[in-house]
């Protein structure tokens, strides 16, 4: 059986990551497994997007929340998610600590043949501060890479 490891953040793009990346599995009759990485508690306060794939949870979400917290509000967006794409069979997995490590780590685990990744293309300057994920993974993995472009038309 093929393996595809679809990595989704809270990003208002994860909706269209995750649907390409279904579409893809479904071409390939492979199972999905749908990952969230919880890295920094700080990143979860500042949220402030309109509801992804029916989860509504981010005004719930603050720096007082508990790892455990964090980690039942991201597998609930992951189960929200599972829903909007229609397919039972989807696995979703909660991981703690690097992103980028926690993709390859998954990945491994699963024994995934294609990684589904989005790219948010930060600004220049947003990379040099904050590093990219994607571009990480891509230089760790030997497993392809599926990456979906997310930036806005305008930037």
């Amino acid at each position: 059986m093929k393996n595809i490891l679809i990595a989704l953040d809270y990003d208002p793009t994860a909706k269209k990551i995750a649907e390409i990346g279904a579409v893809l599995a479904k071409s390939m009759n492979a199972q999905i497994t749908l990952l969230h990485v919880i890295y920094d508690a700080s990143y979860y306060s500042s949220l402030d997007y309109s509801p992804i794939m029916g989860f509504s949870g981010f005004n719930a979400i603050s720096l007082d929340n508990t790892t455990e917290d964090l980690k039942t509000h991201a597998q609930h967006f992951l189960y929200k998610s599972k829903k909007h794409l229609g397919d039972e069979s989807i696995k979703t997995v909660v991981f703690e600590g690097s992103t980028a490590d926690a993709i390859m780590k998954t990945a491994k685990e699963i024994n995934a043949d294609i990684i589904v990744i989005g790219s948010h293309s930060r600004r220049w300057l947003d990379k040099i501060l904050m590093g990219g994920v994607t571009e990480n993974v891509l230089n760790k993995t030997l497993i392809p890479l599926f990456i979906v472009p997310t930036r806005n038309k305008n930037e």
